[in-house]
């Protein structure tokens, strides 16, 4: 990845005409993997323990959300998405569960993970956060047919509103969640593997996207 990060810019005929894609273009993504890597680590981490050491782990797996928080917040602060109004949607759902999960914490001596699961109405709130994880699982499947995300995108809402309404049992739940710490690993660590340039897109979609905005304005 290092060696494509200090690669001379590329020019590429898109879809509106030709672009390039520089270093500062490759850092982004470089960002943006890194934000994922650290969102994956962090939830692998807090989901072994939790299978290991049962309920002692709980304490440890509030830090490891806030670490699992930021990747993310940083992963959808440079993820390339065509549509605008979709990518500020999912910052707004990453806004709306982590302010959730802060007053939260404030508000109960419990460990976070706990108190999240023993009062599953809160998922409306914190789960925002994994409704924004959602939506990059989603992007990654429709942009590069990747298999894990295949699964991914339907499973974690399975899990999260089967929680929310009770209509799961501990073992499925369970199975949901061990699915999803291996897939997420796995998808995490292709992106690592993968070309840099694929994942910034065509540049030329969103220059257009943008002088369409102006147009607009400027007709209003």
């Amino acid at each position: 990845m290092t060696t494509q990060l200090q690669s001379e810019p590329t020019v590429y005929q898109g879809q509106f005409g030709e672009y390039t894609i520089d270093k500062s273009d490759r850092l982004g993504v470089k960002i943006y993997r890194g934000g994922l890597v650290l969102a994956a680590a962090s939830f692998a981490i807090a989901g072994n323990l939790l299978f290991a050491k049962g309920e002692a782990a709980l304490p440890f797996i509030t830090p490891l959300f806030a670490l699992f928080s930021l990747g993310l917040g940083i992963s959808l602060l440079t993820i390339h998405i065509y549509l605008i109004p979709l990518h500020r949607t999912l910052q707004v759902f990453w806004g709306i569960g982590t302010v959730s999960a802060i007053v939260l914490s404030l508000q109960t001596n419990e460990p976070l993970a706990l108190y999240v699961y023993e009062h599953p109405l809160t998922l409306l709130g914190v789960g925002f956060t994994f409704a924004a994880l959602t939506g990059i699982y989603f992007k990654e499947a429709f942009c590069f047919n990747r298999l894990e995300t295949k699964f991914l995108t339907p499973l974690v809402p399975l899990l999260l509103l089967g929680h929310m309404m009770g209509i799961l049992t501990v073992d499925v739940e369970q199975v949901f969640l061990a699915l999803w710490t291996i897939l997420f690993t796995i998808f995490a660590v292709r992106k690592l593997i993968q070309p840099l340039d694929p994942d910034i897109g065509d540049k030329s979609v969103f220059d257009y996207l943008k002088q369409q905005k102006a147009t607009t304005t400027k007709a209003t």
